[in-house]
């Protein structure tokens, strides 16, 4: 068989046309007007010299009724948000990597109006004069918690980190070795101790820590003692950790004997106001447990089980919240208008007690398993009658976000097997919206949990058309 003669590279390269006779174009010279001449121009020439290096490594150069079309595509790649809304088919509800909890719509909705304009950040309309941001959440989460005070700072690490520097700085805090615990991007408790000026001082071994641990470590020189709850791993078998309860007691046993009360501090990571149980899930200490428990201070997430904006947010004795404020950190961490619209808007739902029907977060780990299957079914017969088989098999979705490890929630499952499943996943990210999957042994696996039901067409049409692209 006689193999094609190489293109004539020199011939390729007169092929390719001048910038200027790109940019004078009929159907070129309107890109410019959208997206400027600058931007148009910077585009024409990155396109002409991968174009050329291309030719050298043995390409032809492209066809002249191509380049609009090139041109159009390159600068709408480069305007296009890097951050982008994407379908999130794993089945993972409060996926750390694509944005943790979606937000209601009486959230997104209230931050669209403190976006628009002008408001009441900072003013109070009664006294006519400067006011708090406090007061937005402030009442909403002593309501649905029993706090005594509250206020919000930018993340749940953020939380810990101002209630330890605030209060615990040069001073001792205890905490069980079993609670050392490492959270998302390499953060660690010890580290923020550290940075926080407080002394670390660990009791007990990893599995079992006792209450005698403690009273055994208490000293004058004791701020408090910190409850990290494993919110992203679990321990089982030979394990023992003594309850908030004991440990409120042995605090207030050990204030009568010497006049000094270190502060019980829960730090709950993603934290709940619902009870999980009644989802089917583990049982899940939730705020309003703590605070009556006798924690002095709760720190927790306000955009993982809550299901609101990223928050941290920390209730507690009125007191302690009010040094919090005055702390000079309490600027630098505190949240903008925006994150305190929505996290409002996301506690009305809770005060009016319709989370688990307003809540995406909650909407989601209810979701009733037959409605799931239909879902699922419907999914399975729109690809059939586009030729595409797949099936519908039993699964399970994840709650995710470092909120209760290892527990699962029943689900049906599409299950796609193209003959080159990495690549074809691949091509679902690139489409508009990108469609995150699961890939299990060779097996494309998409959750209906985790997909809003506005988004099945689109998901449908994504994977046709990634399924069209295969061979090309």
């Amino acid at each position: 068989m006689t193999s094609l003669p190489a293109p004539n590279v020199r011939d390729e390269y007169r092929k390719l046309p001048a910038v200027d006779a790109l940019l004078r174009r009929d159907d070129v010279v309107p890109l410019a007007i959208e997206y400027g001449d600058a931007a148009v121009s910077a585009a024409v020439r990155t396109l002409l010299d991968e174009a050329r290096t291309a030719i050298a490594a043995g390409a032809t150069a492209p066809p002249e009724a191509d380049w609009p079309t090139r041109i159009a595509a390159r600068l709408a790649s480069k305007n296009r948000s890097s951050l982008r809304t994407v379908i999130n088919a794993t089945g993972v509800i409060i996926h750390t990597n694509l944005g943790r909890a979606p937000l209601s719509s009486a959230a997104r909705q209230a931050m669209e109006d403190a976006a628009a304009g002008y408001n009441t950040l900072e003013y109070n309309l009664e006294a006519g004069e400067r006011g708090s941001r406090s007061v937005h959440t402030r009442d909403l989460l002593a309501e649905l918690t029993g706090a005594e005070d509250a206020m919000a700072v930018n993340n749940n690490a953020a939380a810990v980190y101002l209630v330890l520097s605030a209060l615990c700085s040069g001073r001792d805090v205890l905490i069980s070795r079993g609670e050392l615990v490492e959270i998302g991007g390499g953060f660690r408790i010890p580290d923020v101790l550290s940075q926080s000026g407080a002394s670390l001082r660990e009791v007990g071994t990893t599995n079992r820590t006792h209450l005698s641990d403690f009273e055994q470590a208490l000293t004058p020189e004791t701020a408090a003692i910190l409850r990290v709850h494993s919110s992203n791993f679990r321990q089982i078998g030979f394990v023992t950790q003594p309850t908030l309860v004991r440990q409120a007691a042995l605090l207030h046993e050990y204030a009568e004997r010497t006049g000094k009360r270190p502060l019980l501090i829960d730090d709950l990571g993603s934290g709940t106001l619902l009870e999980t149980r009644a989802y089917g899930l583990a049982p899940e200490p939730t705020v309003q447990m703590s605070i009556a428990d006798g924690a002095d201070l709760v720190t927790f997430s306000g955009d993982k089980l809550l299901g609101g904006p990223q928050a941290g947010l920390i209730v507690g004795r009125g007191e302690l919240i009010a040094a919090l404020r005055r702390h000079p950190l309490a600027r630098a961490l505190r949240v903008d208008k925006l994150t305190l619209a929505g996290l409002e808007a996301t506690l009305q739902s809770y005060r009016r007690g319709a989370a688990a029907a307003e809540i995406p977060v909650w909407q989601m780990i209810s979701a009733p398993l037959d409605q799931l299957e239909s879902r699922a079914l419907n999914w399975q017969a729109a690809l059939a009658a586009a030729g595409i088989e797949a099936l519908v098999e039993p699964g399970e979705s994840a709650v995710g976000g470092g909120a209760l490890p290892g527990e699962t929630l029943a689900t049906r499952l599409l299950v796609l097997t193209p003959p080159a499943p990495h690549e074809y996943a691949a091509r679902l990210r690139r489409g508009n919206p990108p469609i995150i999957v699961r890939i299990s042994r060779e097996r494309l696996l998409l959750d209906p949990r985790t997909v809003r039901s506005r988004e099945d067409e689109e998901l449908i049409a994504g994977i046709k058309a990634a399924w069209a692209q295969q061979g090309e």
